[in-house]
């Protein structure tokens, strides 16, 4: 084992990394970037990286393929719902001649982790099909590291570790092949380390003297944090209150007409001050969805008196502050989405795992009521299967508002869905707003 005092350099050669990350838009996921640390690089090398084969491991020894799709300028492939995992790759890159070089054959073997430290140290090396593999043994502030060939220690070997900043720093393996790192402050890092072998060959019609061989390691440092991030927090609460609630709601009743996919139907409708929901309406295809629609949207507009020991373990996500649509939050537990994004005072995204699927709602605008409180005035829900990363359905919906009294009563709600089945649209109209006597 061997601990080196860090030599600081500016990096400027491009490897392949891998980065997991966050429950966001469409799910958690794992990109691959050709470029100078775990982010996106120059997009003409994609092409060259199409053919990267990717293995998720959840449990120790248990490694699973996924499905990896080429974008502009990463590759992308969806990943499961786990806390602590890791993805391994690999990539035959090709056989580059370069002025004054012997020509050689380049391989890729990138590495990513994420999750709980313990549970991290049980998972295993891929073994056969990654024949050049950094392990990472995570001890408190420090890193173990060691580069594998063919399943066996490189001794001596030199890890180069790249953070946010493209600032390098070193560490070389002793006799033992282990180098010990410390991560010098929280934040990414991308971790590299390079293998060649003296052979000759041939690959893609082109002939090479050489193979060179790059493992790669990133992460976000701490792993496994979980701790509430009162800055995150108080975002997330300035929104929740930023929004038009009904409160000491009496209830209301109204008429309602609309249309489902070309079918009029009729009825009427009663919001109880508990939250529920009472329909009544001629048509059995429109019933179940105003059920779906009215009962959610009550529980959104409901107030309820927030419980001091009930409070959100959330946490920023990643430390883009610029992004269009707000801060990445991420929570834990509870019955609250799996992550938001916060935008001026209002939830402008919401991402939820919902068993095998992936959801996304996108605020388009909101309106502002008497009281400069948000009210929705249209978004969008998209739909995924989390294992593939299919797109399923898209909904646009718009809600329109009247006010009565001290509350903001709803006077229409469309939705158009877009899917591989068609387009349709269903909409409801409510008019002859009366509150409901208290009992």
């Amino acid at each position: 084992m061997l601990t080196l005092s860090p030599l600081v350099m500016t990096v400027c050669a491009h490897f392949l990394f891998i980065r997991i990350g966050p429950a966001a838009e469409a799910g958690r996921s794992a990109e691959v970037y050709f470029s100078e640390q775990a982010e996106a690089g120059d997009p003409s090398f994609v092409s060259k990286i199409a053919g990267t084969k990717l293995w998720v491991q959840t449990a120790p020894g248990s490694f699973k393929p996924l499905e990896v799709r080429e974008g502009v300028d990463r590759l992308r492939a969806p990943l499961p719902d786990a806390e602590t995992l890791s993805v391994v790759g690999s990539c035959e890159y090709g056989v580059l001649a370069r002025p004054k070089e012997v020509p050689f054959l380049l391989r890729h073997y990138p590495k990513a982790i994420a999750g709980d430290p313990e549970a991290l140290n049980q998972l295993t090396a891929r073994g056969e099909m990654i024949p050049l593999e950094i392990m990472g043994q995570i001890e408190g502030d420090k890193i173990h590291l060691v580069l594998l060939k063919q399943g066996k220690p490189v001794p001596g070997v030199v890890f180069h570790a790249v953070d946010a900043d493209l600032t390098e720093s070193e560490a070389k393996a002793g006799p033992d092949g282990t180098a010990v790192w410390t991560p010098p402050a929280p934040g990414p890092y991308s971790i590299y380390a390079r293998d060649t072998i003296q052979r000759s060959g041939e690959a893609g019609g082109k002939s090479y003297e050489e193979i060179r061989e790059f493992a790669t390691l990133a992460f976000a440092w701490p792993l496994g944090s979980r701790q509430a991030d009162p800055e995150a927090v108080s975002l997330f609460e300035q929104a929740l209150a930023a929004r038009a609630q009904w409160n000491e709601f009496p209830g209301f009743s109204a008429n309602l007409a609309g249309e489902s996919n070309g079918r009029p139907y009729s009825g009427s409708v009663r919001f109880l001050a508990d939250g529920k929901v009472e329909l009544k309406v001629d048509d059995p295809v429109a019933r179940p969805w105003l059920k779906e629609q009215f009962e959610s949207l009550a529980m959104h507009r409901r107030a309820e008196a927030a419980d001091p020991e009930d409070k959100p373990v959330l946490r920023f996500a990643d430390d883009r502050e610029d992004h269009p649509l707000g801060r990445l939050l991420t929570f834990d537990g509870g019955r609250f989405a799996s992550s938001y994004r916060i935008k001026d005072q209002q939830i402008r995204v919401v991402n939820r795992r919902i068993g095998p699927k992936n959801m996304t709602i996108t605020v388009l605008d909101n309106d502002r009521n008497a009281e400069g409180k948000f009210l929705p005035h249209s978004y969008v829900v998209h739909h995924w299967d989390a294992s593939t990363g299919n797109l399923e359905r898209v909904e646009t919906v718009q809600e329109r508002w009247q006010r009565i009294g001290s509350w903001d009563l709803p006077v229409s709600h469309t939705t158009s869905l877009a899917s591989g089945g068609g387009f349709s649209v269903r909409h409801v109209t409510l008019s002859e707003h009366e509150l409901l006597k208290a009992n």
